[in-house]
């Protein structure tokens, strides 16, 4: 039985019970063990996480949006660092990688619950409980213990390799092939930061290499400020070694989708708050009249009498 709306069930087979697959007969992701922050680590676990896709039919990707969405909401409401919310998304995609949930809605809530607290366990000083960390309009709640079981079931499909490379790494440093002054740089790196949360949503970060999305979203950036020079793919490739055309275009492509779905969020926002009703002349002639002092109404009656 899934778990109500208020509470899980918790139960000895919990891992039957949310995977088809028992935690016994996993095949655990295998990444590159140079966890390092080079360039030449990082295109080796990109070459892995390249080669490993989602099963056909794995998860709807309207599901997986939707739980991408509530990762970055959570993620706000408690101010966790961006690459908290991008190790819970990355963990997301390398367990639906070569697990199959079942398509029953709150299977891969648990598992993005799971993944968020493996993450801010990694990165966050203070971490939530796991029932405060299921806020934002949580469709379900899952009992702690039910996620701890779900945790120790990613950690064995991740086979408990938890640090990778990110995005991150790269941005400030390509930022800086920009503005080598650095005055701008730091603001180009958090705009670019934000392009990257915004595109998780579109983006199978297990398939993509952290260079190529960071070049991607400061060629965004750097696209939609006018003051500075244009940036195509093939520039951005030359930027460090490993780097090609072929993964920045296919990152770009995507996040210039989500920058344009941004601006129309925006904008669809401004206006719905700009469309006051304005009362018309004869309803302010009205409204002005019936709120003149009762002194001067009398005033006026005395003339008219006269």
């Amino acid at each position: 039985m899934p778990p109500s709306t208020s509470t899980s069930s918790a139960s000895s087979g919990c891992f039957d019970l949310h995977c088809t697959e028992d935690a016994g007969e996993l095949v655990g992701y295998r990444g590159d063990a140079d966890n390092s922050i080079s360039v030449e680590g990082e295109e080796a676990a990109a070459d892995t996480a390249g080669s490993v896709r989602f099963p056909v039919e794995s998860v709807d990707p309207a599901a997986r949006r939707d739980a991408v969405d509530w990762i970055l909401k959570v993620r706000a409401r408690y101010r966790f660092r961006p690459l908290t919310a991008y190790l819970a998304v990355i963990y997301v995609d390398r367990f639906l990688a070569s697990h199959r949930l079942q398509q029953n809605g709150w299977a891969l809530q648990l598992l993005s619950v799971a993944c968020l607290s493996l993450g801010a366990k990694m990165e966050e000083t203070l971490v939530p409980t796991l029932l405060d960390l299921q806020v934002e309009d949580a469709k379900f709640i899952f009992e702690p213990r039910t996620v701890l079981r779900m945790e120790l079931l990613v950690l064995t499909a991740l086979d408990w390799q938890l640090q990778t490379v990110s995005p991150f790494s790269f941005v400030d440093f390509f930022a800086c092939k920009i503005d080598s002054s650095g005055k701008r740089a730091r603001v180009l790196a958090s705009k670019a930061t934000q392009i990257i949360l915004a595109a998780m949503r579109e983006i199978d970060t297990a398939s993509h290499s952290p260079s190529a999305l960071a070049a991607a979203a400061v060629i965004c950036v750097i696209n939609e400020t006018r003051d500075l020079a244009v940036v195509n793919p093939t520039i951005a490739a030359t930027w460090c070694i490993g780097l090609t055309e072929e993964r920045i275009s296919n990152c770009y492509r995507i996040m210039q989708q989500a920058v344009v779905e941004r601006r129309l969020s925006k904008s669809s926002l401004i206006l719905s708050q700009q469309r006051v009703p304005c009362p018309s002349k004869r309803d302010s002639v009205l409204t002005s009249s019936s709120s003149s002092p009762p002194t001067k109404r009398r005033k006026i009656n005395k003339q008219n009498r006269h």
